[in-house]
């Protein structure tokens, strides 16, 4: 479990970095696989895989935002949050600044996966190796360094 003064220090580190916007990345573990969630054609980066993620909004905390987009992007409820998987840096689409941080957490059920925002998802097993960018591929590589995979 990651705890509130480790979180918020994480959201102050970026903010000192130049980071306009904080968004929050989950590895959804379940049976051996993980659940991504792939991005509509016409979106930024369209049809890309990618964890379920979103943005950070004002005055919320990382874990706070991390429990709310689970729910949104996946219909899935956060049972807990077991381990920080680092971050990686990028440009929105809008053209600000970001820093993702990723966070593997557990949910009460893995399913129905109700979709909101996406056009499709897959449970993807850990052996595989996924069909991510390399910032989530290097999230998924610390995700298994944790699980002793």
């Amino acid at each position: 479990m990651v705890d509130a003064q480790f979180l918020q220090q994480l959201a102050a580190e970026a903010e000192e970095d130049g980071a306009q916007q904080l968004v929050v990345g989950a590895v959804v573990q379940h049976d051996g696989n993980i659940l991504l969630l792939q991005r509509p054609a016409d979106d930024f980066m369209g049809g890309i895989f990618e964890l379920p993620s979103g943005k950070v909004e004002v005055g919320e905390t990382l874990d706070v935002a991390l429990t709310r987009e689970v729910k949104e992007e996946t219909g899935l409820d956060v049972a807990g949050i077991s381990d920080y998987l680092g971050h990686f840096d990028y440009t929105s689409g809008s053209g600000k600044k970001s820093r993702q941080f990723n966070f593997a957490v557990d949910v009460v059920t893995a399913a129905p996966v109700t979709l909101q925002e996406h056009v499709h998802y897959q449970w993807t097993p850990l052996a595989v190796e996924p069909p991510v960018t390399d910032a989530v591929k290097g999230v998924l590589a610390m995700y298994r360094e944790h699980q002793g995979l």
